[in-house]
């Protein structure tokens, strides 16, 4: 039996953290259903207001927003100077949207496609939900698990 009487519990973050620290990154993953399954992609976002916006060319990504739009995107960081990690999860609806206006100008110049072409569809997560956690990150050597030993075994 594990004592978890020492193990810290994750914060729960509200709304409004959760967008703050979204605005502190700009990639993340986006879960999709593809052909009946789920699928997980990078993709490079920005924040529009409380909705994100990412490019993405023709193909599976593209495919599964047109035939089912809910999708759920996953950001997070890990700071082992400070010993702390989060994860935000939106879930909504996806669509594709135009790029004109100022705002979303200025953000279709900061979205570069990774791969350098073909990323001609820009898409606006509308979330439903936005949830977050903040976790103390402990040092490996506190780690519990049933690989220690395994994993010690091949240093020596």
């Amino acid at each position: 039996m594990t004592d978890n009487t020492n193990v810290p519990a994750p914060e729960i973050l509200d709304a409004e953290e959760c967008w703050a620290l979204l605005s502190q990154t700009g990639v993340g993953r986006l879960a999709v259903i593809a052909d009946g399954h789920p699928d997980v992609f990078p993709v490079n976002y920005k924040l529009d207001g409380q909705s994100l916006v990412f490019r993405t060319g023709s193909g599976t990504k593209q495919q599964a927003i047109q035939s089912d739009a809910v999708v759920a995107l996953e950001a997070d960081a890990v700071s082992s100077q400070f010993g702390l990690a989060w994860s935000v999860v939106i879930k909504g609806k996806a669509q594709e949207t135009t790029p004109t206006g100022p705002d979303l100008d200025e953000i279709r110049r900061a979205l570069f496609p990774w791969q350098g072409v073909g990323q001609e569809h820009f898409i606006r997560i509308t979330p439903e939900s936005i949830t977050g956690r903040r976790f103390t990150v402990s040092a490996p050597l506190l780690w519990q698990t049933p690989l220690d030993d395994a994993t010690r075994a091949g240093f020596e």
